[in-house]
């Protein structure tokens, strides 16, 4: 499998590439955080790859960074999530961005994904949250003083975001933290909820 490409650049465009190397084009799908990032046509570009191999269809896509190409191997693999849509998510939303609506449970900002309904980004966070954290651990990351303002408020927006109210949610999360000392998103985000509903 083709997993590297460097060569010239030779044509380039929203969602794909044409890399010339020792003569030969390759035809490169991308995302637009890629299109944005890439050099010019006549530079040289070096692309991490992904070969996707279906019945007799070779499919080339590229990425500029690690971090792309990582979520995009994690997001083929939920279920109902083929490279198509896998690059128009990563096209949607940068990684990091991403992974913090994972992480915060954010259903309405990945449902503003084009080509992601409601229940698909309800499936990105059940099947992606556990995941993203062990591949991005900084997500999940907290100062060991407590968690700050901006988390706390991202712990309640994540909470009303599944259902809960407000108030409730804040209540929950201030009760998780105290009780808390891994100081991690995903571990106050799990005792919140299981305060919420035992209440």
């Amino acid at each position: 499998m083709i997993a590297h490409l460097e060569g010239l650049l030779r044509d380039k465009s929203a969602d794909r590439l044409v890399v010339d190397i020792g003569g030969v084009g390759y035809e490169i799908l991308i995302p637009f955080s890629t299109y944005y990032g890439i050099g010019d046509i006549g530079e040289t570009v070096s692309l991490r790859i992904y070969t996707h191999v279906k019945e007799d269809v070779l499919s080339l896509y590229g990425f500029l960074t690690g971090k792309e190409k990582i979520l995009f191997t994690r997001l083929i693999q939920v279920t109902g999530i083929g490279p198509k849509l896998g690059i128009t998510i990563l096209s949607g939303l940068p990684v990091d961005e991403f992974v913090e609506a994972v992480m915060g449970a954010d259903v309405v900002k990945l449902n503003g994904i084009p080509g992601v309904g409601k229940k698909t980004a309800e499936r990105l966070v059940l099947e992606l949250k556990d995941k993203v954290l062990e591949l991005f651990p900084e997500a999940g990351e907290i100062s060991i003083e407590g968690i700050s303002t901006s988390v706390k408020a991202d712990l309640i927006s994540a909470l009303v975001n599944l259902g809960y109210p407000k108030k409730a949610a804040e209540k929950a999360v201030s009760e998780a933290q105290k009780e808390d000392d891994t100081h991690r998103f995903e571990e106050i985000l799990r005792k919140s909820l299981r305060k919420l509903r035992a209440s």
